[in-house]
């Protein structure tokens, strides 16, 4: 959607500004758009901005010696109006630090003593770091960055990886999972200045879009997966291997690329006593890196974009023992293909998507971290589908995780849901979303469930937090797809995405740009499911039959705008279901009388919400 277009819906009169019920927005952020960095059309503003940096790395680790060794150059430019005195590095692995902040209980074998940076070169100064922090700093510049200017950073550090594995660490005695391995400047950006929140172990990630390349060394018979291109695969593997690798960026089927007797027989990587495995990629949120001496590892490929027949290289590696993960690159397939051609419907991005078996369940850049599921091929595919999902949201468009999980844990929830129905049918999709994402959030009434969505993620906890990042923002957007319609809901989606790929979308970003793609002023629905306390409960209030015509009054005693059935039962033991949308909603959102036309005697008539399931489904009932 161009400004030309935004234009000609605002001389119609269709706008997001003149709102009947204009969204609460927060002061900094309300100032964003009076700066003209973001804009009412849902586009990015004539005046945004976000900075970059390029990264160059080099890693090294030796296991079973759990100590990671790194020194990085970075040139970071600033493209904010602003003069920074100061810029903030972030150092996620000092959540292992022994005083670090978690919302809970901790092993020993979890803690570590930290990152610590041996060397702090800015611009040619030395400077001195004070490591008694915990996972940022806050670092003064020898002289200030002028706004369209760059500095130039030389990093030094070294840090242990943790016995316990999480989202990085030890996946056993010698095979690491080296993710947020390298110091990072933090983001700075056009309505916070820098993100200077604490990173714990509950909330997730906000990154720039910076370009690396990445080198890691390990010792001979260690294979490194990482995110980017693998650079220089005819240095570090033998002869056979390489080609096998190379076959497989263009193969259909499954090909094993070392299997365990190679793995254990040195037969894989080249025997010298180290390589260094080089990568590469730009304008991407994060890099993350995995390296065995034992994993084994499969590959194929997919087609991604039909348009230009582009693939994309899936990858798998973990235990031979791993029952599940001898599926992974099939499932990866799978979700590749169906995530790019049906939902979202935007070819994924990248060139590249590797499966490590460790233990998070977790998404980075080209990679997921998930633990395995044994025999439960099912859960493993699921589990699988929701970490690729992540793919678009949060790393093709820039969501700040911190504040606004919702903004991509709800669209993985709703697109694992939606690949489940090709998978394993409408009913298995349905049962498992409603007893794995709602009813633990539907069914628990305790004051911290109905918080509003737009919450900051950081300032909720346990379930509050889990149920508004996933279940409920999922149902969310499950619900406006019910209200717009498959099409114009893909239509509103993509513009949203092509808006903001590559940049840094908040929350109002989304609801005006569907608002402007769909042609209408959604904002009473962004209200109900984002800016209040509803929750899902339906009450069917009375039902008038007269001849062959009934009248329901229905109460909204949870308030959310949901959409719900209402099924008729006859007396000859037929049925019939009058589909609600959401819209039916928008001009009372507390109470609707609905007439709906019978095609024979009624026995009985109830409300059924399938996903959005009732607090109270015992009044969603009527019987002659």
């Amino acid at each position: 959607m161009n400004r030309v277009i935004y234009s000609l819906l605002m001389l119609l009169g269709i706008t997001t500004i003149a709102s009947a019920q204009e969204l609460y927005m927060p002061r900094n952020i309300k100032q964003a758009y009076v700066k003209g960095t973001r804009d009412k059309s849902g586009l990015p503003g004539k005046h945004y901005w976000q900075n970059k940096g390029f990264y160059n790395i080099q890693l090294a680790v030796n296991p079973p010696n759990r100590k990671v060794t790194g020194t990085e150059t970075i040139r970071y430019i600033n493209n904010s109006p602003d003069v920074l005195k100061s810029f903030v590095l972030r150092l996620i692995v000092n959540l292992h630090k022994y005083q670090a902040p978690r919302s809970g209980y901790v092993s020993k074998d979890f803690l570590t003593d930290g990152v610590t940076i041996d060397t702090l070169v800015i611009n040619g100064v030395p400077v001195k770091f004070n490591n008694d922090v915990g996972t940022l700093a806050h670092v003064i510049l020898p002289k200030p960055l002028a706004s369209k200017d760059s500095l130039q950073l030389l990093i030094n550090w070294h840090y242990d990886l943790s016995v316990q594995s999480g989202r990085e660490g030890m996946l056993d005695s010698t095979s690491v999972f080296m993710a947020y391995a390298y110091p990072r400047i933090s983001v700075y950006d056009d309505y916070n200045g820098w993100d200077a929140l604490d990173h714990t172990d509950r909330v997730e990630f906000y990154s720039d879009f910076n370009d690396y390349e990445v080198a890691v060394t390990v010792p001979k018979n260690f294979v490194v997966w990482g995110t980017g291109d693998l650079q220089n695969g005819a240095e570090v593997l033998q002869p056979a291997i390489a080609k096998r690798l190379q076959q497989s960026y263009t193969s259909d089927q499954v090909m094993h690329i070392a299997n365990l007797d190679e793995m254990k027989g040195n037969k894989v990587t080249r025997q010298q006593d180290w390589n260094t495995w080089k990568f590469k990629a730009t304008h991407i949120a994060d890099v993350t890196f995995a390296a065995s001496n034992h994993y084994v590892w499969d590959a194929a490929s997919v087609i991604v974009d039909s348009s230009t027949m582009r693939r994309a290289s899936v990858q798998a590696a973990f235990n031979d023992t791993a029952t599940d993960f001898h599926h992974s690159v099939r499932f990866s397939q799978n979700a590749l293909g169906w995530f790019s051609h049906h939902w979202p419907g935007v070819p994924y991005p990248f060139s590249v998507m590797t499966a490590v078996q460790g233990f998070a369940d977790m998404e980075y850049p080209m990679m997921v971290n998930d633990g395995s599921a044994g025999d439960d091929l099912s859960f493993a595919q699921l589990v699988q589908d929701h970490e690729i999902a992540h793919t678009y949201f949060p790393f093709y468009m820039g969501i700040n995780e911190s504040r606004y999980a919702f903004m991509d844990e709800g669209w993985a929830t709703t697109f694992e849901y939606l690949i489940g129905i090709a998978e394993k049918g409408k009913e298995v999709a349905d049962n498992f979303y409603k007893k794995f994402r709602v009813t633990k959030y539907i069914f628990d009434p305790s004051t911290e469930e109905d918080q509003p969505i737009i919450s900051m993620s950081n300032q909720v906890s346990g379930l509050g937090y889990s149920n508004n990042s996933y279940g409920k923002a999922s149902l969310s957007y499950l619900a406006v797809k019910d209200l717009l319609g498959d099409a114009r809901f893909k239509k509103c989606l993509h513009a949203y995405m092509d808006n903001w790929h590559g940049k840094h979308p908040l929350p109002w970003d989304y609801f005006y740009s569907f608002n402007t793609a769909a042609g209408e002023n959604l904002d009473w629905f962004w209200n109900n499911w984002f800016f209040s306390n509803n929750y899902i409960d339906l009450t069917l209030s009375s039902v008038k039959v007269k001849g062959k015509k009934a009248t329901l009054q229905i109460a909204n005693t949870g308030g959310f705008a949901i959409p719900f059935d209402v099924i008729v039962t006859y007396t000859d033991g037929t049925t019939g279901s009058f589909h609600q949308t959401p819209g039916i909603w928008k001009a009372n959102t507390k109470a609707v009388t609905l007439d709906i036309t019978l095609a024979g005697d009624v026995q009985g008539i109830q409300l059924d919400g399938n996903l959005f399931m009732d607090a109270n489904a015992k009044d969603n009932s009527w019987t002659k």
